[in-house]
């Protein structure tokens, strides 16, 4: 039980240590060194590391299917009519089975990455130890998520990453832009938590039990039944939609998407943690961890294809007409996680997580090396005013390809075993919906080779449009960011090659909670399919990637498109560039509507008109009545106040008697 324990409570005592040096700093008034505060977290997220991969690699050699402990009593009550006689018991419990130690091993090993490397990006900021102590507190929740047996635990990690990315989000708050995005990250996802809250609740309606175990193996009770709920709609269906709302939430997954880019106003680290391996994979991990219920609610498994297939087109789209180096790669992360969603839907958990795997590591990659950039270029993050960088950081650049590369699917590299995986789960799903996902997953494809290509170029091989003093001070990163962006090269390279056998093996799958799954490790026929089908995807990247850099090298793209667009499409080039307006509906339907409707109603007609003009209004006017006819009895003559006295004395007396 120890080693399970220790991976995920040495990290949140590598945050008290380093919290406490921001205590005594903000007390004291003086800077510490940090260096204690950084041994502390790295210390703790390396020997959690070191756990998870040790028992990962125990876990593939084993018969055990996996290690399921309460650790202590938590919450015990009775609900439900006499006749049931139901009651609810919540332990602090942990499972460890392949899903939750595959994620064990992604969060701690990226997290390392980016502790490591924020040594140094973080090293002139006066707060850097309460930064490494938010990282350490973010990766201990997520622990706690992934860890828990239980829906009540799970959501305490749920809510904890939330916390924690506002925190993070905003760890700038003297910025009012890193403020607000944090706030609306906050917001957006609260909507997510309500669905997960919802799901629990119909869950202890159906289930009596929000235990992993209990929940699954009431399963077939419930299969056929039907609920008067909603239009007899079943109860399962029910559970899977809230499912699916909270994880679209915490996903970003399209419709609740809009707080991902905005997070980006935090630092760098930030954006790879959250992006790679922590809060938005919490989405695609509660999917796959609830996928006995989903498999049950075939309609709510359509949905997620075509929410997956739609996102993962949304944000390559999207991303193509960014500017901040930043936005660009957290659209891509919004289409990636699109095809994870995408893979779920098609019951392939085992490919979503896969691809889960194999993202984080060449996202945390572009990510930091995108922190690299603007480490060198003060802080410069518009990659029109770049240029010239591939010769003035070579290291920087070929690692950024690597990334690039590898997001793309090409050959050999981690991305290309993963993704071109779930495109020919599409290809190979015979229905309507599946040709949807495998078109607009293809076309996503060409899209991320597309901007991929104009990140690129405008970066780092046009000539600079920068300013003479950032390329003067330009530089290379120093060895505690260099070593991590090594790593994750290495990783983003090798992963998907590594380890494809090992996420497509029944065997490795079945040692997990949802064994009883028939198609948890269902590919379809991947293996039967024409060499025409394997190779278009890796094709059409190609020939989208080449023709968007020849276009730029030769033809000026970024001016003759801009040209093009604004007298031949210019509404199609409006459509995209501002997101799908999906930003500028909701701050003209619900944000801006909204403050009407406070400022209207809830100010003018509730605080100003019955708090304050009616309830206070009276209650000052009956105060200063009342005032009025009180004041009357204080004369002043000493003789009034002793008959007063007398007279209580003896209506007080004449009532002890009487009674």
């Amino acid at each position: 039980m120890l080693p399970y324990l220790a991976i995920i409570f040495i990290p949140f005592f590598g945050f008290l240590g380093a919290f406490s040096l921001n205590v005594l700093e903000t007390a004291f008034k003086k800077r510490i060194n940090s260096v204690f505060g950084a041994f502390s977290t790295i210390f703790g997220i390396f020997t959690s590391f070191l756990l998870s991969l040790k028992l990962l690699l125990t876990h593939l050699g084993s018969t055990i299917s996996y290690v399921n402990f309460d650790f202590a009593d938590w919450i015990s009550l009775g609900f439900g009519s006499v006749a049931r006689n139901s009651s609810l018991l919540v332990h602090w419990g942990f499972l460890f089975d392949a899903v939750t130690l595959v994620m064990c091993v992604v969060i701690t090993s990226v997290s390392l990455l980016v502790h490591i490397y924020s040594m140094e990006y973080m090293s002139h900021d006066p707060a850097r130890n309460r930064f490494l102590s938010y990282l350490s507190l973010f990766v201990f929740f997520m622990l706690i998520l992934v860890t828990a047996n239980n829906y009540v635990q799970a959501f305490i990690g749920w809510e904890g990453v939330g916390l924690v990315s506002y925190l993070l989000i905003s760890f700038w708050f003297m910025r009012t832009e890193a403020a607000r995005s944090a706030l609306k990250a906050v917001s957006i996802n609260k909507i997510g938590d309500f669905g997960f809250v919802m799901m629990m609740l119909f869950m202890l309606f159906n289930f009596y039990s929000l235990d992993f175990h209990n929940v699954f193996a009431a399963l077939e009770r419930l299969a056929g039944l039907t609920t008067n709920f909603i239009f007899d709609i079943s109860p399962l269906t029910i559970i899977s939609f809230f499912l699916l709302v909270a994880a679209v939430g915490k996903s970003a997954q399209l419709g609740l998407h809009t707080w991902l880019p905005d997070a980006m106003e935090g630092p760098t680290p930030v954006s790879a943690l959250i992006h790679a391996a922590t809060m938005v994979t919490a989405g695609v991990y509660l999917l796959v961890r609830t996928s006995p219920v989903l498999e049950l609610a075939p309609s709510i498994l359509g949905l997620v294809v075509f929410l997956g297939a739609s996102t993962a087109l949304f944000g390559a789209s999207t991303a193509l007409f960014q500017n901040d180096i930043k936005k660009i790669i957290a659209y891509s992360t919004c289409s990636q996680l699109g095809y994870m969603f995408l893979a779920c839907g098609l019951s392939a958990y085992g490919a979503a997580m896969f691809h889960l795997f194999t993202h984080a590591f060449f996202k945390a990659l572009l990510f930091l090396g995108a922190g690299s950039v603007i480490h060198a270029m003060a802080d410069e993050q518009d990659i029109r005013r770049m240029g010239g960088l591939a010769k003035i950081l070579p290291f920087t650049y070929a690692i950024f390809t690597v990334g690039s590369f590898s997001l793309m699917g090409l050959p050999f590299l981690a991305g290309y075993y993963s993704k071109d995986l779930i495109l020919e789960l599409a290809y190979s799903a015979t229905s309507a919906l599946g040709a949807y996902a495998y078109a607009a997953g293809l076309l996503a494809a060409m899209c991320t080779a597309a901007y991929s290509a104009r990140l690129s170029y405008l970066a780092f091989l046009t000539d600079t449009n920068s300013h003479r003093g950032s390329i003067e001070h330009a530089h290379e990163p120093a060895p505690a960011m260099f070593y991590p962006l090594a790593f994750l090269v290495v990783l983003s390279i090798i992963s998907g090659a590594l380890f494809y056998s090992v996420f497509m093996a029944g065997d490795f799958w079945a040692q997990s909670i949802f064994i009883n799954v028939a198609n948890v490790t269902s590919h379809g026929d991947v293996h039967a399919l024409d060499s025409f089908a394997k190779l278009l995807p890796t094709v059409c990247v190609l020939f989208s990637f080449f023709l968007f850099l020849m276009f730029y090298h030769y033809f000026n793209l970024e001016l003759g498109l801009f040209t093009f667009y604004n007298t031949t499409i210019r509404y199609l080039h409006t459509f995209f560039n501002k997101k799908w307006f999906f930003d500028h509906f909701y701050g003209v339907f619900f944000i801006r509507r909204g403050y009407i409707l406070l400022y209207t109603w809830v100010f003018k007609v509730f605080e100003r008109g019955l708090l304050t003009g009616t309830l206070v209004g009276l209650s000052i006017n009956g105060l200063l009545a009342s005032s009025r006819y009180i004041r009357k009895l204080h004369t002043g003559y000493i003789y009034h106040y002793g008959l007063a006295v007398v007279l209580v004395l003896v209506l007080s007396f004449l009532l002890v008697i009487n009674s």
